[in-house]
């Protein structure tokens, strides 16, 4: 099977091998057991490769680099005005050449993609559109016009549009789908964890204003204020890393407050298995994988309700759902209850990671198959 990837993720090349953000590329390298050759339609970059990114294992990959290209300013919209036409013609000559198309939403690229495959109603299609697929939230024009785009079945035929959550009045077209993070022989027993000693928690994720990473800062320094023996350990980087790191100097919570930047898949796994808590107040999320694997670790979470948040934490059975718009105090309160009501905390925990455990890599790679 000839199989084109159409996508936004930058990609980066080094000794002959091709590497993206190792979440996607983990992802995408089991799509890749079950197809002979592909070419993928996207952006890539000359920096270093960083921490966070890793290589396919798949050796027969034509990479067909196109510009990156936004419409957020003046000028970028007028550049995009000559970029576009070539990018097209990329996206148009890999679907010719395709026996199965894979279109990665939402995204600039996604939507040129979803535009493109409408000419090309006769060959198999699969959609992963990695947002948040909740009909009722609120989402630039470019997503709503995708969403509009691969659910409409008379526009896009011969695909099936895996999306995160179970949601009602869909077309035929739309499969409910996960993500996972973990291989079965992964799983160990991780010790019970009391709050005898610190609590620990965690925040894994971009540090950008729509992942609040400053708010879960706020609700250890109110914990510590309360004698409370709190540390939160903090991976991930971004445009609010600096914010948050003269927030902890100026407050001095050093010593409960650590920031790590972006670490490799087997650091973070061992912070979740050492965690009691994530601290996870995202404004928007497609799958929130970071919750997922919270929950695989015995960490229970606490996280906003965005796209599927709700139903993975078992309508608060799983661990507490909270609005984005939550402020620190009545985080705080929600800790002190689980402090307060250890065996509740345990119950959680323990349906949290069984939930969890189910969405191993191997599930995730049976069912791909089966899409295929």
């Amino acid at each position: 099977m000839k199989f084109a990837i159409i996508t936004h993720t930058l990609h980066k090349s080094k000794k002959q091998k091709l590497f993206a953000y190792e979440p996607y590329v983990r992802e995408m390298n089991l799509w890749l057991q079950n197809v002979s050759e592909t070419r993928i339609v996207a952006p890539i970059s000359k920096e270093g490769i960083k921490a966070i990114e890793v290589a396919y294992n798949a050796n027969t990959i034509q990479l067909k680099k196109i510009p990156c290209f936004n419409v957020l300013t003046l000028k970028t919209k007028i550049s995009s005005i000559f970029k576009i036409p070539v990018i097209l013609l990329q996206i148009i000559k890999a679907c010719f050449w395709a026996d199965h198309i894979h279109l990665r939403c939402p995204g600039n690229v996604g939507l040129l993609g979803c535009f493109v495959q409408i000419l090309f109603p006769s060959t198999p299609k699969t959609v992963k559109y990695a947002g948040n697929w909740d009909p009722k939230s609120k989402q630039p024009v470019s997503y709503r016009i995708q969403k509009w785009i691969v659910s409409n079945t008379f526009l896009t035929k011969n695909c099936k549009v895996l999306v995160y959550g179970e949601w009602e009045n869909q077309s035929k077209n739309i499969v409910p789908f996960f993500t996972a993070s973990y291989v079965n022989n992964e799983i160990v027993e991780v010790p019970e964890k009391d709050f005898s000693s610190n609590i620990n928690f965690i925040f894994v994720g971009a540090f950008t204003a729509g992942k609040q990473p400053m708010l879960s800062v706020k609700v250890i320094e109110k914990l510590v204020a309360k004698n409370i023996k709190a540390q939160l350990n903090m991976y991930g980087n971004g445009l609010e890393f600096v914010k948050v790191q003269e927030y902890i100097e100026q407050h001095n919570l050093h010593d409960s407050i650590i920031l790590h930047g972006n670490q490799p898949k087997e650091v973070v796994k061992k912070a979740f298995q050492e965690s009691h808590f994530l601290i996870f107040i995202s404004k928007s999320e497609g799958w929130p994988k970071v919750v997922a694997e919270a929950m695989f670790w015995s960490c229970l979470p606490i996280s906003s309700n965005v796209s599927c948040v709700e139903n993975m934490l078992g309508y608060g059975t799983r661990g507490t759902v909270v609005k984005s718009n939550i402020n620190e105090i009545n985080i705080v309160t929600i800790i002190e209850g689980y402090i307060k009501d250890y065996k509740e905390y345990i119950n959680q925990v323990l349906k949290a990671k069984e939930w969890s455990q189910q969405y191993t890599l191997e599930k995730f790679s049976s069912e791909i198959k089966k899409i295929l």
